[in-house]
């Protein structure tokens, strides 16, 4: 396996999956396909998934799929740019949710914060598509 570059995501097959070797034993993946993430080490029963899912929202848990050959563990990410804005996952369970994007601002003290007046959603495969409203990705 090649890293530090894109490769089809074994989640949901799209060819933007982003993989990085941070160590010889350890890698991660960030899917712009489908928004979801997990790493060598995200494996159920594992130590570190257990602390992981330990401080997951609700949402997260529930979304969380798990590879059958491999064990591996995908969960939805969160972007958060401090002056860009956060994309997160958004809903009310499995069967209801989507992404929601939220703009950052600057304040009085010339620090940034996320203005929620700004709150934008989307489907659940337009991941890219809140990363464009944040300004992460060209539109």
């Amino acid at each position: 396996m090649k890293f530090d570059a894109l490769q089809e995501c074994s989640r949901c097959g799209s060819d933007a999956c982003y993989t990085q070797e941070v160590t010889k034993d350890i890698s991660i993946e960030l899917c712009y396909g489908c928004g979801f993430q997990s790493n060598s080490l995200m494996k159920k029963g594992s130590k570190f998934f257990n602390e992981q899912f330990e401080l997951l929202p609700e949402l997260h848990k529930e979304l969380m799929d798990e590879e059958e050959d491999t064990g591996k563990v995908w969960m939805p990410t969160i972007i958060n740019i401090k002056d860009k804005g956060m994309v997160f996952a958004n809903g009310n369970g499995r069967y209801d949710w989507g992404w929601s994007a939220v703009k950052a601002i600057p304040d009085e003290e010339k620090e940034f914060k996320m203005d929620m007046t700004t709150l934008s959603n989307y489907k659940e495969r337009d991941f890219m598509d809140a990363l464009s409203y944040i300004g992460v990705l060209p539109e």
